[in-house]
């Protein structure tokens, strides 16, 4: 049997289900965490020494959370666990990691990609006013700093996440002035066929929104946003339900339209994509067991498509169980084929989930020419719009190429879905038309000063 050098990308719920499924078999994994302690951004843990239980930190999910987390306490002595990793290359079967200022290279027969997800974010007037933060952004500050972003916090967009980070803020003791839903109650009533699939899941989602009501926050749904007010800081939202302009009181607005999957390594490690319609997301093509396109690597959890941390648990031990029977160990099939059932069943409720809180796909055609989609390059929704009537752009690494939309420090990940939506009204085409922006290294910022250790020989797998 050829040496398995298996390595692991994330350590959140799909990660750590993985590494226990690989230990079992005798393997000695390497886990790659951008975090500096396991848990991902679900699960995500304070810095030591932090006193608000798991209860108040997880809500209904604390059991969970303490499960994957007493888990991965007991792996550690059987994986080579590094926290505080930013793998920001792939470059043939080695990883480029950062840690510290020093950027070493880390060798793999077999990868699992566990990169879990990120907001999901579109522009509006103001969007870039400070103290205006992403829905996770809001959450980190919640769950690891012990600290809100504002005394007075708006939340804006729509998913289960909106609610929840709400719900988290009012019971900590923040001052939460209203809860702007873009979706419809229509939407809500459409879906709960479909919600009842998940009862467990429905009923937390009503308790969260009744319990805001009973301690006086306002929830508004069909909204869209007007603007921001304030230029040095946010001092209230405005914002519209079809008919006057209303403003929100507040100093903070926490911001986001769902999820979207992390998927630049898998981008980089050569794996075809298709385009996600449930997601609205380009993720990468795979079987049911998370086996991509190319061989030995594996795409588990959000980071394959959005499906919560229950599906993320599932699919980590699934992409695992792939990687067993694929280098000849001995894997469980009755295990895996209860598995891929079980992810299936999810899927059904992340299909409802969608449908009660839909993508606004109005909303590209409501952006001013003058509102900013790509902060670093500081490229508008109108110089997209100029792009496509003066040069026929059609396809995002076109666009890419005229504008620089998708060159700056983040390279696209937060604005490659705005200039997408943007592009895909200006032409008229599909959004699956237009493509998806090219992946470039760094898949994050990294320091202009690296230290970079030699690079180790080649594996054969």
């Amino acid at each position: 049997m050829s040496i398995v050098m298996p390595v692991i990308v994330g350590a959140g719920p799909a990660g750590v289900r993985a590494a226990q499924a690989l230990v079992a078999q005798g393997l000695r994994p390497v886990i790659l965490d951008e975090g500096l302690r396991p848990g991902g951004q679900i699960y995500r843990q304070p810095p030591p020494g932090f006193s608000r239980s798991k209860s108040v930190l997880y809500g209904f999910e604390h059991r969970k959370a303490d499960a994957v987390h007493r888990v991965m306490d007991g792996l550690l002595p059987k994986v080579d666990y590094r926290p505080g990793c930013l793998v920001w290359n792939v470059e043939g079967k080695t990883l480029d990691v950062l840690r510290d200022g020093v950027s070493t290279s880390v060798p793999y027969t077999h990868l699992i990609l566990a990169t879990g997800a990120t907001d999901r974010v579109l522009p509006f007037p103001g969007w870039l006013t400070p103290g205006v933060y992403t829905l996770g952004g809001a959450q980190v500050a919640l769950k690891h700093q012990g600290c809100a972003i504002g005394s007075r916090v708006a939340f804006l967009g729509t998913g289960p996440l909106l609610y929840l980070v709400a719900y988290q803020y009012a019971k900590a003791g923040a001052k939460v002035t209203a809860v702007l839903d873009t979706s419809r109650l229509g939407d809500r009533m459409a879906a709960l066929p479909g919600m009842l699939r998940a009862p467990g899941l429905l009923a937390k989602g009503l308790y969260y929104m009744a319990w805001l009501r009973a301690h006086g926050v306002p929830l508004r749904s069909g909204v869209r946003p007007v603007g921001v007010q304030g230029k040095e800081r946010v001092t209230g939202l405005s914002y519209s339900q079809g008919g006057p302009t209303r403003i929100v009181d507040c100093d903070a607005v926490a911001y986001g339209l769902a999820l979207r999957s992390e998927t630049q390594l898998a981008s980089l490690v050569g794996c075809e994509f298709e385009f996600n319609i449930r997601d609205r997301n380009w993720t990468p093509r795979r079987d049911a067991a998370g086996r991509s396109s190319v061989s030995g690597v594996y795409v588990a959890g959000d980071g394959a498509a959005i499906g919560g941390a229950d599906a993320a648990e599932l699919a980590g031990e699934r992409a695992a169980l792939a990687l067993l029977e694929d280098t000849g160990h001995t894997q469980d099939a009755r295990r895996a084929r209860t598995l891929e059932v079980r992810l299936a069943a999810n899927g059904h409720v992340r299909a409802a989930l969608e449908r009660a809180f839909p993508f606004p796909e109005d909303w590209a055609a409501g952006i001013a020419d003058d509102t900013v989609i790509c902060r670093c390059e500081e490229v508008t929704a109108g110089t997209v719009r100029e792009a496509v009537r003066d040069t026929a752009a059609q396809e995002m690494n076109r666009l890419k190429a005229l504008t620089r939309v998708g060159m700056g420090r983040c390279q696209g990940r937060m604005c490659g879905v705005a200039a997408a939506e943007v592009l895909a009204h200006a032409t008229g085409l599909p959004l699956a038309e237009v493509g998806r922006l090219r992946t470039q290294p760094p898949v994050k910022p990294i320091p202009v000063r690296v230290t970079c250790l030699e690079r180790p020989k080649k594996v054969s797998a």
